[in-house]
């Protein structure tokens, strides 16, 4: 979760482990001067003062690669406990307060799925352009007849507030926030299937995106202007993975190029493109093993696509 800390200038956030606990740091670069908060953050508003996190031993039970290693979950043995869930982080005094809990979430009806027996948990937090509201998943695992997990994506106000299923499909998966009001996901509609849709919170207003330049899923997200959506693919057939821009007002979708991801590469331990923007919006940073020299972050200059 490093990042630069919003609103400063030369301070970075980031998640680590201290003995039996999870803590994140922030650090004046040109200082040195570091403090510890006593717990991790997930997502920092856009002002920079407060974030909001989740149970990150719980998320590596219910799906390892995505939590932490290295500290049991305590509440393993319970399916959505009411003092697990969401909690939001002042990052000047390291407070933190339960703002959703998971029985909170799993008690909001669901009339596609059955939730007897099954276990919860929430990932993929992300604070809104605004930071009036943020956005998560809601995910479970034990249905009878399925296997693997479903998902909800859920809204809720900053303070945990007026909560909000966005998408109860079912099946969400990636998504962004283009603006205070709406959301770019990629889920299972019965509209038309598995595509990007664009969402308008609180409302059922739903409607298809790119169908066929953007027909796979990935890691999207818009660029400054929200003219151009950034996005990548999973490994195809030969294992090459495809970051690329759309611009929305003509419907071009730009490769940035291809990547072999050796096959050693899967599972738990694959490297996605997770493409990313510089603040403005001319350079775009990708993760890729291929090469000789392992997993490596690769800078790809976008000026003269983007203008």
């Amino acid at each position: 979760m490093l990042q630069w800390l919003p609103g400063a200038i030369s301070e970075i956030i980031w998640n680590d482990r201290e003995a039996d606990q999870f803590v994140s740091h922030i650090l004046n670069i040109e200082t040195g001067r570091k403090r510890t908060l006593p717990t991790p953050i997930y997502a920092v508003s856009p002002n920079g003062e407060w974030a909001v996190t989740t149970d990150f031993r719980r998320i590596n039970d219910m799906r390892p690669g995505y939590g932490y290693a290295g500290i049991a979950d305590p509440h393993s043995d319970q399916n959505a406990p009411d003092d697990v869930g969401i909690w939001r982080v002042d990052l000047r005094t390291g407070k933190r307060e339960l703002i959703v809990s998971l029985a909170q979430a799993a008690a909001v009806p669901n009339m596609h799925a059955d939730f007897t027996g099954v276990k919860h948990y929430f990932n993929h937090l992300l604070v809104s352009p605004d930071g009036s509201r943020f956005i998560f998943l809601h995910r479970w695992r034990g249905e009878k007849g399925y296997r693997g997990f479903r998902t909800r994506l859920f809204t809720a106000n900053a303070d945990g507030s007026d909560l909000y299923v966005l998408d109860p499909y079912g099946h969400t998966s990636h998504f962004i926030w283009r603006d205070p009001e709406h959301v770019l996901a990629w889920t299972r509609h019965p509209s038309n299937g598995a595509k990007f849709y664009l969402f308008r919170d609180q409302t059922d207003h739903v409607q298809v995106l790119a169908p066929e330049a953007m027909p796979e899923n990935g890691h999207c997200t818009y660029l400054p202007g929200n003219e151009w959506i950034l996005n990548d693919t999973y490994p195809d057939q030969g294992r090459l993975q495809h970051p690329y821009l759309y611009e929305i007002a003509t419907t071009r979708r730009v490769p940035l190029g291809h990547f072999y991801s050796t096959p050693e590469y899967t599972g738990e331990w694959r490297c996605d493109t997770h493409p990313r923007y510089s603040p403005d919006g001319k350079k775009v940073v990708i993760d890729s093993p291929h090469g000789d020299s392992g997993r490596q972050l690769y800078l790809i200059d976008v000026s003269r696509i983007v203008g």
